[in-house]
């Protein structure tokens, strides 16, 4: 089982901490069990709202499947000490995922976490973290970024959309929209992004048809799907469903199905799996076809970038 462990900062907002921690107990509500932790230095933690919040001092043993995530605060603050920034540095090494919601990338970058990596903030804190910490790419105005294990965010409600894009790598995006839908946040904001899962970039619109045909999806994206049995099971012809499921996500089913399988198989390389194996794994008969659209992906962003450099 894994375990989601919250580091909270004094001052700490309520929302980055909730959010995030709503997901992974609606997750173990739906059958994918996660244990919740919430350590501190000191407890109570104060937090913005006035809400006083307990926490062990007490770290739990970690494994490498193990999550931290340190939900964002406002200053003045009592910074992290030296040894909690060195349990984030020893924790990454061996293998395990941090993530920080909103001021909370602050700590990964105390840790040297974000150094040669992408990353976001908040955008009222995004030219502080630039010049806190220069080594960094700082990715300015999308909601989170995830590079090698290292994942933050805007803050906020996007510790929401984080959550449940960790949950749809580890888990499977069907869970993760499972989740979505009991939180009613199925059509919440989507961001501009590659990192962003495909799964909630393509979740808000207000088609009942595309979303059936989704979940299905989502469900099954390591299988071989037909055209044909997607349509039977909406009951519609096949240039039908085509029709407006291009309309509702801009994707053909297909797109859609491939975009899931490249996802999941870039969580498994960062992961240290193979090429051969994430592709086995994300329902790639052959592995040449994952380098294919990773290749092609990789064109496609590099050409993004060069676009905006020039605007």
């Amino acid at each position: 089982m894994p375990r989601v462990v919250f580091l909270l900062i004094p001052h700490v907002h309520l929302l980055d901490v909730a959010g995030p921690a709503q997901v992974f107990s609606t997750a173990a509500d739906l059958g994918h069990q996660h244990t919740l932790s919430y350590v501190a230095e000191d407890s109570p933690v104060s937090t913005v709202q006035a809400l006083p919040v307990h926490a062990e001092v007490a770290w739990p043993a970690l494994r490498p499947e193990d999550l931290i995530m340190v939900p964002g605060w406002r200053g003045p603050a009592r910074l992290p000490t030296a040894s909690t920034i060195q349990r984030l540095r020893e924790h990454h090494a061996a293998g395990g995922a941090v993530a920080g919601i909103c001021a909370g990338a602050d700590a990964l970058g105390m840790a040297g976490l974000l150094d040669g990596r992408r990353c976001t903030t908040h955008h009222a804190g995004q030219d502080e973290l630039a010049r806190r910490y220069p080594a960094a790419e700082v990715v300015r105005d999308v909601l989170y970024i995830e590079d090698q294990r290292v994942v933050t965010s805007a803050g906020v409600a996007s510790g929401i959309d984080v959550a449940l894009h960790i949950l749809g790598t580890r888990v499977g995006p069907a869970a993760a929209g499972k989740v979505a839908r009991a939180m009613i946040v199925y059509a919440a904001r989507h961001g501009t992004a590659p990192q962003i899962s495909t799964m909630l970039r393509h979740r808000h619109h207000h088609d009942d048809m595309v979303h059936l045909l989704q979940d299905l999806i989502d469900a099954r994206f390591t299988e071989r799907l037909t055209l044909p049995m997607l349509a039977d099971a909406a009951g519609y012809s096949e240039r039908t469903v085509t029709r407006l499921f291009r309309n509702a996500t801009g994707l053909t089913p297909l797109a859609y199905q491939n975009n899931l399988r490249r996802e999941h198989a870039e969580y498994l390389l960062g992961q240290g799996a193979t090429v051969e194996a994430a592709a086995r794994q994300a329902g790639y008969s052959d592995p040449r076809s994952l380098r294919r659209l990773r290749s092609a992906a990789g064109r496609a962003h590099d050409t993004s970038r060069a676009g905006a450099l020039l605007q």
